[in-house]
């Protein structure tokens, strides 16, 4: 009896032996799929800290990300900079700051994903079936919630500071399963800061520095300045120029400013940042008007509009980089040569989405507005 139940888990070991599934390694040139789990595999779940040092737990690399929620746009432009975005961000919000979304030109099913409306409620978040929604932490409290309670994991991040660049770089460089890619973008941001930094010792002379947003409200043209701790007024800082409107009061958003504010300001640079119109033209204009003749900036030459494309390079956008780098050779260019911005800018859309000189010619530079050599 007992070499009858010896030959029988033998032969029970040579079937399941030959029902597995062998393990194979892809190479370089075999593209990684998704299968379903054989009893030869193990099923490993991924654990994310989010920016809002919430612990989220994925059974395995999520397939379809959706994203969503205000200002989400800037979170779509940085998780393009992975190439696994293509395939697995499936949906967004079919919006742009000005005429053309970035996205489209990255992505040829671009038409078939940007279609949740603005504010999207949940109804739309399951017709998308993610298995993860991406979003902004400053949408937690109005969008998590109802999102969270019908089983969709969510992972929020921030991408407003800097600082929060390397952080939020490495969050999806574990959604994506790509930590190598969020280390060679953190490593890229902070080479050019570093680049910066080496060229303007502290002891320089920082000059007074005013960032100003034109827009019209209530048919009337309006003047703001950005709250202390926002990105526009870290590029300031980061650029060894001194904040003329420190003295503001804090606030949620942008503060609107007299002119005779600026006025009693007078710094001895100026920076017109315009989302909805071509910057170069209003700081025409400001040129000629009476009121602004005044102003030391303008008499001197220092008024100027801040750069642009698609988006505009003052903001916690991807392009950020843009603007500090273009910010400092404005303040600095004797130590920073205004000749290198333009190979800078085709450098950037290059490592940072992939997009040949060609492309960059046809796309990329008839967008671009502003004071730049």
């Amino acid at each position: 009896m007992r070499d009858r139940w010896i030959v029988m888990a033998l032969l029970i070991t040579l079937l399941l032996s030959a029902c597995a599934s062998p393990n194979v390694t892809p190479t370089a040139t075999q593209p990684q799929t998704t299968a379903p789990a054989t009893l030869t595999e193990t099923v490993q779940s991924l654990i994310i800290t989010d920016a809002l040092g919430r612990t989220v737990t994925l059974d395995a690399l999520p397939q379809r990300i959706v994203v969503t929620g205000k200002a989400s746009i800037m979170v779509l432009d940085a998780m393009y900079m992975f190439p696994e975005a293509r395939e697995r961000v499936v949906a967004f919000e079919d919006f742009a700051q000005g005429d053309v979304n970035f996205i489209s030109l990255l992505d040829p099913n671009y038409a078939e994903k940007a279609w949740l409306q603005r504010d999207a409620g949940v109804e739309q978040f399951v017709s998308a079936e993610p298995d993860l929604v991406v979003m902004k932490s400053s949408n937690a409290e109005k969008y998590g919630g109802p999102i969270e309670a019908i089983n969709i994991p969510v992972v929020y991040v921030d991408f407003e500071t800097p600082e929060q660049y390397a952080r939020d770089l490495d969050i999806l460089g574990k959604i994506f399963g790509n930590t190598q890619r969020a280390e060679e973008l953190a490593a890229y941001y902070q080479g050019k800061v570093d680049v910066i930094n080496a060229a303007l010792p502290a002891e320089v002379t920082r000059p007074s520095t005013l960032m100003l947003q034109y827009a019209l409200k209530d048919g009337a043209v309006a003047f703001t300045v950005p709250p202390l701790s926002w990105m526009q007024t870290r590029l300031v800082e980061m650029a060894c120029g001194t904040v003329a409107w420190s003295d503001v009061q804090p606030s949620s958003g942008w503060t609107t400013v007299t002119i005779e504010q600026i006025a009693a300001w007078d710094p001895d640079v100026i920076l017109i940042v315009a989302y909805n119109n071509d910057p170069s033209a209003i700081v025409g204009s400001l040129k000629e008007d009476a009121q602004w003749k005044t102003l030391r900036a303008v008499q001197n030459g220092k008024l100027y509009g801040f750069p642009k494309d698609l988006y505009s390079w003052d903001q916690p956008d991807t392009r950020w980089v843009l603007g500090l780098q273009w910010l400092a050779t404005v303040l600095y260019p004797e130590r920073l040569k205004p000749e290198n911005l333009m190979p800078a800018v085709q450098e950037f859309y290059q490592f940072a989405y992939g997009i040949d000189s060609a492309t960059f010619e046809a796309q990329i530079k008839p967008a671009l507005q502003g004071d730049l050599p």
